[in-house]
């Protein structure tokens, strides 16, 4: 058994060096990623969680295409400062249907966790167009392009069977009327609503997000992503006291 006197020995013997480096880092790396193997049970279930409809997933894949992570994050810590500013706190569950998550680490906007209903449809989409008519101080980029681009979703179905494969509980039945989904939630007149609710839900919101009713756009995809984010659980049952704030 080596001492901490005989440390010279691998100092000077390569091999036994890299022996031991590799037998070190082997023992963190296992710590780490041991518990990965059973995350399912340390993701509390929580009431009201659902996979994305396609058109929220379609949303979801312009918001992180477009980098708007990279300035918002999705995580509210537990923190007095942070759930006063943005509202409860994060719940792991919140996330669970997430690849990639969105929490980031990085603030140059505000956090986006709570962001669903805050705003109306209205406001997201001038917001979006242009930034600094609804906020001058602001130093995002405008994003009016997205109400001329027709949102594509030809491969909507390839979409949600990979993030199946990856632990999202799509249905078959969910797969196979994606398209049909899209445009019942982007239309409120939809008669294909009911079953779209079916599907994921009453609390889905159908309505046409951008104002357009004549065409699905990306503007109505990220707008329908931006206004579900953290809507689907009751908070009023997650009261325990957030550290810090203890009374």
């Amino acid at each position: 058994m080596l001492t901490w006197k005989s440390h010279g020995k691998l100092e000077r013997n390569s091999l036994l060096l890299v022996i031991g480096i590799i037998f070190v880092v082997s023992i963190g790396g296992l710590v780490e990623i041991a518990p990965l193997f059973w995350i399912e049970s340390t993701v509390e279930k929580v009431d009201g969680m659902r996979p994305y409809t396609p058109l929220e997933q379609a949303g979801r894949d312009i918001y992180v295409r477009e980098g708007c992570h990279t300035c918002h994050s999705q995580m509210i810590r537990p923190l007095r400062d942070e759930v006063e500013r943005y509202g409860h706190y994060s719940l792991a569950a919140e996330s669970m249907y997430d690849h990639p998550f969105q929490w980031g680490s990085k603030r140059t906007g505000p956090d986006l966790a709570r962001v669903g209903g805050k705003y109306s449809d209205a406001w997201q989409k001038e917001h979006l167009t242009d930034p600094r008519g609804m906020v001058p101080e602001s130093v995002m980029p405008p994003y009016a392009f997205l109400n001329e681009r027709e949102l594509s979703f030809k491969d909507i179905e390839d979409r949600m069977r990979a993030l199946r494969r990856v632990g999202v509980p799509y249905t078959d039945a969910q797969i196979a009327n994606a398209r049909t989904d899209i445009a019942a939630q982007a239309d409120e007149f939809s008669s294909d609503s009911v079953n779209l609710k079916r599907r994921y839900g009453t609390k889905v919101v159908n309505r046409d997000f951008d104002g357009d009713p004549d065409v699905i756009t990306e503007m109505d995809a990220l707008i329908a992503y931006l206004q579900m984010l953290g809507t689907l659980v009751d908070l009023k049952t997650y009261q325990a006291a957030a550290p810090g704030n203890e009374r």
